[in-house]
């Protein structure tokens, strides 16, 4: 029987190098099976990255195409925004107050019957210009004209009676109570006949004021009574509107100060007067008193009509000012935007008046300065801006346009 081959490992006789390698071996199939994890791991890092990334370029994209749908531009945040601007100038500028009111005539007058009768004769009519005291109609007066004459009678009686009751008095055939007695009733008699011929004059209507004649309200053959209106008349000749002015504009208002006064009748035409009265009191209900401006009725403006008002108080020749457009409308302190150096510029201003399209500057900005007066919705404070429209024309140097018209040539 053969002997058995003893192991390599346990051999004595098996060399160095073996040994070692058969103790590496372990330790290479180790690394073996974990280097395609690993790769298999930095495969899905590398994946989730650009997945992410994908994923950030689609939101971007999407937000663009939001905003294009909405009808807003994606733009770069360093784009210009494209402005108009208007310069801070020095020009005059005047303080005013303006209300609406409507014209009224202060002399106005409604004709009324004096007596009762039938209107025989017109002799006016609307539109027509009469004097005081001028005949505008005639009622039947055949009662008083008999009344007159009856009156007349009774006088000359009674006046007849007391000239022979003197010369019998002076006779001593009568006495003097009795004498005294005829002349009471010739004093009453006469005093008939003056109420009698009043009576007689109020068939004739007159006019009591001059001025023209706004309405006729009879019509001839009508039977009037007492006190029926017939007529009216307005002087046109003055006319006056009442403007209830806030109780902070009584320090500004003063008696003769200038007015004009624009009306649509017209063709928005002006016409100027003056502040006639003012109310010395403030109604506590409104907080309003009373200015009345008075207006020359010569020029074309009547009785009823309706325009706006402007009282000037005060006025500056040479005030900074800017357009009103310019002022940026929020709730904070008054503003602009100036452009400075190629940016918008929030500027905090101190207003002073407001005329029209103008606005008084006070402090905050010098004259010369841009302001942004249209693209002010686009931009912020410190947000880049490109000047468009004259303005821009305007603000090139000397040396670019000699240098345009050197290329010209």
């Amino acid at each position: 029987m053969k002997p058995s081959n003893p192991s390599p490992i346990s051999s004595p006789s098996a060399s160095p190098q073996r040994r070692s390698l058969l103790l590496l071996a372990p330790v290479l199939i180790a690394f073996v099976l974990v280097l395609p994890a690993c790769k298999r791991s930095d495969a899905g890092t590398a994946k989730a990255t650009d997945t992410a990334s994908k994923s950030d370029a689609k939101d971007k994209d999407a937000k663009c195409d939001k905003d294009a749908k909405d009808g807003a531009d994606c733009k770069k945040e360093d784009t210009a925004v494209p402005v108009e601007v208007a310069k801070v100038a020095r020009r005059p500028i005047t303080a005013s107050y303006s209300g609406t009111a409507s014209l009224d005539a202060p002399g106005e007058a409604q004709v009324v019957s004096k007596a009762s009768g039938i209107v025989l004769e017109l002799l006016t009519e609307e539109g027509q210009r009469v004097h005081k005291g001028q005949v505008l109609a005639r009622l039947d007066s055949e009662h008083q004209r008999l009344s007159v004459a009856q009156a007349e009678a009774t006088v000359r009686k009674l006046e007849s009676n007391y000239a022979r009751s003197q010369k019998m008095v002076a006779a001593k055939l009568v006495s003097a109570e009795a004498n005294d007695q005829i002349r009471y009733d010739l004093d009453n008699a006469r005093a008939a006949l003056n109420i009698a011929q009043l009576e007689l004059s109020y068939a004739s209507v007159t006019a009591p004021i001059a001025g023209v004649v706004a309405q006729r309200m009879v019509k001839q053959g009508n039977l009037v009574q007492l006190n029926a209106a017939l007529f009216r008349i307005v002087d046109d000749s003055k006319l006056e509107a009442v403007l209830n002015v806030p109780e902070r504009e009584l320090a500004t208002m003063k008696a003769g100060l200038a007015v004009v006064m624009q009306v649509d009748a017209v063709g928005g035409k002006q016409f100027t007067g003056t502040i006639d009265r003012i109310s010395p009191v403030v109604d506590a209900g409104s907080g309003t008193f009373r200015v009345v401006c008075a207006f020359p009725g010569d020029g074309g403006l009547k009785s009823g009509m309706f325009g706006r008002i402007g009282i000037v108080y005060d006025k500056r020749t040479d005030a900074l000012t800017v357009p009103r457009v310019a002022l940026l409308e929020d709730e904070g302190e008054p503003a602009v935007y100036a452009v400075r150096d190629g940016k918008a510029v929030r500027v905090s201003l101190k207003l002073g008046y407001i005329d029209g399209e103008l606005a008084e500057v006070r402090s905050g900005l010098n004259e010369g300065d841009s302001v942004v007066t249209a693209g002010k919705v686009a931009i912020r404070d410190g947000a880049k801006v490109e000047v468009i429209g004259s303005a821009a024309a305007a603000q090139k140097s000397p040396t670019d346009a000699q240098a345009a018209s050197g290329v010209k040539h």
